[in-house]
């Protein structure tokens, strides 16, 4: 309670105290009881209406704070998803480039196998080749040198 509304009271007790005039302490004792039964049925009232209001304003203000919330929740589903799908997207498109380089690494690996096998296969004809030169000639005779210049010499002299 406020200091003031006690020191007011005080005073009124004082006075009604000190007049001792029984007329006027029944005229405020009345007044006093009809004050009281005043307070008493605004006071039933006020808890009667003050939970429904209560009520009524917290939902008031939940609902205005949430709706808010409400559509930037649903916002940022709809974001999270958007961005799934793209990650999602993104996903099929790296695999589908792995497995093209897996491919055009199979190729490669492919082109050069047959590459060395073909420069294996030429170089088993090249030693075949040699064998057979090097067995014509150890077959032939040998010929013979000749040295021009004492043929000349002789020739000449």
């Amino acid at each position: 309670m406020k200091p003031e509304s006690i020191e007011w009271a005080r005073r009124r007790l004082a006075e009604a105290g000190a007049a001792r005039d029984p007329a006027a302490l029944d005229a405020a004792l009345e007044r006093t009881r009809g004050a009281l039964e005043t307070f008493a049925a605004r006071t039933a009232e006020l808890e009667a209406s003050v939970p429904e209001r209560l009520d009524a304003a917290i939902r008031d203000g939940i609902q205005a704070e949430a709706r808010p919330i409400g559509r930037n929740l649903a916002e940022l589903r709809g974001l999270a998803n958007g961005t799934v799908r793209r990650l999602e997207r993104l996903q099929a498109d790296l695999d589908a480039e792995r497995r093209a380089r897996v491919e055009d690494l199979s190729l490669l690996v492919d082109l050069i196998a047959s590459g060395w096998r073909g420069v294996e296969g030429r170089l088993d004809r090249i030693e075949r080749l040699f064998d057979r030169l090097e067995r014509s000639l150890e077959e032939r005779p040998l010929a013979e040198l000749y040295d021009l210049e004492e043929r000349q010499r002789r020739s000449g002299a």
